[in-house]
């Protein structure tokens, strides 16, 4: 399935091969499903692969893991290295679940060693939805193009009713000052509303963070997003994860 995605994405191909990534992707969804369908409510952190864990954002995000475990949610991620691992990493320091959707690149990223249970998979745009799915909450941290697009589409999907209006909050305000400001910007330019930025809280303070997301859980504690999810058919060959 190497390079699948970059062939499905340059043009028409034969009748086979696009029905054969119809079935791959259907494949890796299925995949997802079996193993974070008993994960509980999870909260997903966004963040850079590229900073090592003697970077100020690495011990930030380990915080922000630590955290979102002590709230008693999984903490899942893109499984990988840098700012990823660091929120892995502080789940496991508060003896929270941890949790990871790798993705398998041409320059092969490694699933960090701080995670519980990890799903590998070949396509982003399924890794994308199962981040998503299955997350009361999102946190995003410094990043580069793949944690804007991560951010940005995820707003999108909220601006656009297709996701429910859950808490986001951006952590490092001078990293983001800009993107900040060309926010501002498009309020001010009416190309977006203000009231579409009522969840998002940009800070860099974990107990401000630890504060908007308890607001809203509160209020949906007894929603089925956050009811513990149905027992493991054994005839399915399905386990609780633990």
């Amino acid at each position: 399935m190497k390079n699948n995605e970059k062939s499905f994405l340059g043009g028409p191909r034969s009748r086979w091969q696009e029905f054969s990534y119809i079935l791959g992707s259907l494949f890796q969804f299925i995949k997802g499903f079996r193993v974070l369908h008993f994960a509980g409510p999870c909260i997903t952190v966004f963040g850079s692969a590229r900073f090592g864990e003697d970077h100020p954002y690495y011990k930030l995000t380990q915080a922000v893991g630590f955290a979102i475990s002590k709230m008693g949610f999984a903490v899942m991620t893109g499984g990988g290295p840098g700012l990823m691992e660091a929120a892995n990493r502080g789940a496991k320091d508060a003896g929270g679940l941890s949790l990871g959707c790798s993705i398998v690149l041409d320059k092969e990223q490694k699933p960090n060693r701080y995670l519980d249970k990890n799903v590998k998979l070949e396509y982003l745009f399924v890794r994308k939805e199962l981040l998503r799915k299955y997350s009361f909450a999102f946190v995003v941290m410094p990043g580069g193009f793949g944690t804007l697009d991560e951010f940005f589409e995820t707003i999108t999907l909220i601006q656009t009713r297709k996701l429910e209006k859950f808490p986001l909050v951006v952590m490092g305000l001078d990293f983001h000052k800009e993107i900040i400001e060309h926010i501002k910007y498009m309020i001010a330019e009416q190309t977006i509303h203000p009231e579409d930025m009522d969840l998002i809280l940009f800070t860099d303070s974990v107990d401000e963070m630890v504060t908007h997301i308890h607001k809203y859980a509160e209020a949906k504690r007894e929603s089925a997003k956050l009811k513990p999810s149905k027992k493991p058919l054994w005839i399915l060959g399905e386990r609780k994860i633990k």
